[in-house]
């Protein structure tokens, strides 16, 4: 594998405003996001001559000193024409400043953990004249639904920007155990983060953790299993699954944080992956300040479990609740 030289990066207005791991991890492609942590860590990663730490805010005509490090072999294929080809098929909305995406599910975001590459690098790998495409914010690996990326810089730091503000609207729907008989609620519990051994993160609710609070509205019920929506008022790792099993009602085909039983049930009726799915997600456009909604169908194999388990006259009234979420491509207020 080739070594990098230490480079001394001078921010330009177009990259200030984004955090400093996110400009590293854009700046030396391929290399694990444990091992930027690292550098930054150890003093390697200077700003202006001096430490900072990883959430730092870039500013323009911040020097920024980048150590060598072992890239990955260029000649290596990490992407794949056939899988570009699936995530192009999936845009829902696109313009010349960003892009969503009807993510699959068991598609990672991005390379790392394992994965040579997810889908920004096929993305990037498909559009060779869009290599500055950035993913604006993150879905688990499981969950299908709509990803927003920004084709450019100036249009990702706008976006972060409501993101921080919490000005974005991400409703999730979802499937879980038992006859949900709390109402519309709101999950407020602070999620904490750990490490298990190799790597797999496992979350938490903990005192010491991140606050996190999740609004839970039912759908429809199944008799021993609920459709509900879920309205993101955070974005902590895993905080959907965890906050629902947190209040005693985890996923159909959670295999983290589920119940083993219930889910082995799910699949003998034909579940066979997570049943969570961003289903719509609303913003405003970076540019003009348009209110954006865009909503991406149930997929066929979650619909048709629904069909599957919704029994004798129950298949109308399921399909009127799923019908909420517009059609790929809906925009509005």
């Amino acid at each position: 594998m080739p070594v990098s030289k230490v480079r001394i990066h001078e921010v330009t207005p177009d990259e200030a405003g984004q955090r400093l791991d996110n400009f590293l991890l854009a700046q030396l492609k391929g290399v694990p996001r444990t091992l930027v942590y690292k550098l930054v860590r150890k003093g390697q990663v200077r700003v202006n001559k001096g430490r900072v730490r990883p959430p730092y805010r870039l500013q323009a005509g911040d020097q920024v000193r980048i150590p060598p490090v072992r890239l990955p072999d260029p000649s290596t294929p990490r992407t794949s024409p056939r899988v570009g080809e699936l995530i192009d098929a999936a845009v829902l909305l696109e313009d010349e400043h960003l892009l969503v995406v009807d993510k699959p599910s068991g598609m990672a975001v991005h390379g790392g953990s394992g994965v040579s590459a997810g889908l920004i690098e096929n993305l990037r790998a498909m559009r060779g004249d869009q290599q500055r495409l950035e993913l604006v914010h993150r879905l688990d690996r499981a969950t299908s639904g709509c990803l927003l990326l920004a084709k450019k810089r100036s249009a990702l730091r706008a976006l972060h920007e409501q993101l921080r503000n919490n000005q974005f609207e991400k409703r999730y729907l979802l499937l879980v155990k038992g006859r949900w008989e709390l109402g519309s609620r709101g999950v407020d519990a602070p999620l904490k983060v750990n490490q298990r051994q190799g790597g797999e993160r496992v979350v938490t609710v903990d005192v010491d953790g991140k606050p996190a609070r999740t609004h839970f509205r039912p759908v429809e019920c199944y008799g021993d299993a609920s459709l509900l929506e879920a309205t993101l008022e955070t974005g902590r790792t895993h905080q959907i699954r965890v906050h629902a099993a947190w209040a005693g009602h985890p996923l159909a085909g959670d295999a983290r944080y589920g119940d083993e039983a219930f889910n082995r049930q799910c699949q003998a009726r034909g579940l066979k992956r997570l049943f969570l799915h961003a289903s719509a997600l609303g913003f405003e456009h970076p540019v003009s300040g348009e209110p954006i909604l865009v909503s991406a169908p149930l997929p066929a194999m979650l619909a048709n479990f629904l069909d599957a388990i919704a029994g004798a006259g129950g298949a109308a009234t399921a399909a009127a609740g799923r019908s909420r979420t517009k059609g790929p491509g809906s925009r509005g207020a």
